[in-house]
């Protein structure tokens, strides 16, 4: 399994991750799942993820492979899963979370990373424009920086519905989080917020927001793991120097 092992102290600042806790703290009794290279917490009243979190390194952002496009339910979720069928025919994109580029360490990996649990209702133009750009931009820092910590998720504010039997929820916004250390060891963090409605030609980098915006938003607590003084003073930061925005 690829979830790394938890901090048995708090990570001073200063220091190099090593085996950090990269995960949100728990959300009431979502089940939490952990797959070869992400950990998801699901939520079943919308029947997909709160978040879905995961370590990118260099080595994984230049990994190439076909994709499966297996998409298939989750027979691990506990109240069960959303299926193929809610999705049919809806005019929305199965959308992955944690997308399938990021999931090449293995076939398995890409496999698991087409489960409906990694999966959002998003519309075409959002999955196949903004959101793709992003996640191609997110594998460019990893390659850069070495690392990146992502978390990634929808917003359950001003949905637009719902799709299919299982009544899935077609969130109104969605977010990506993402922490990396810097060579003084120093955490970097910067956040992207955006309505699920948004023109075709969107630039993600109009949508960056501090960390602590998103917190607020969605009620999660991103890095647990890091010291809460340091925490909270890099959660309000966006270093441009580090992610070139």
């Amino acid at each position: 399994m690829k979830k790394l092992f938890l901090l048995s102290v708090i990570l001073p600042l200063g220091v190099m991750a090593q085996n950090f806790d990269y995960l949100p703290a728990p959300v009431g009794n979502n089940q939490v799942l952990t797959y070869s290279q992400f950990t998801l917490s699901y939520n079943e009243e919308h029947e997909q993820a709160d978040w879905v979190a995961y370590e990118l390194t260099r080595a994984e952002a230049e990994m190439d492979r076909d994709r499966c496009d297996c998409f298939a339910s989750d027979t691990n979720v506990g109240t069960g899963s959303a299926v193929d069928g809610d999705y049919s025919s809806t005019g929305f994109d199965r959308g992955h979370l944690s997308p399938a580029a990021d999931n090449n360490a293995s076939e398995l990996a890409n496999r698991e990373s087409f489960l409906f649990s990694n999966m959002s209702p998003q519309l075409p133009y959002f999955n196949r424009e903004v959101w793709v750009k992003l996640e191609s931009w997110v594998r460019q820092k990893a390659t850069e920086l070495g690392t990146v910590y992502v978390t990634t998720g929808p917003i359950f504010v001003n949905n637009l519905g719902k799709i299919g039997n299982n009544e899935v929820t077609i969130p109104g916004y969605y977010y990506k989080v993402l922490l990396t250390f810097k060579e003084d060891g120093n955490p970097s963090m910067v956040g992207f917020l955006f309505p699920h409605v948004v023109p075709a030609s969107a630039d993600f980098k109009d949508f960056v927001v501090p960390v602590n915006t998103i917190e607020t938003i969605t009620g999660l607590d991103f890095f647990p793991a890091l010291d809460n003084r340091d925490e909270g003073r890099y959660e309000a930061m966006i270093s441009n120097s580090v992610w070139g925005l």
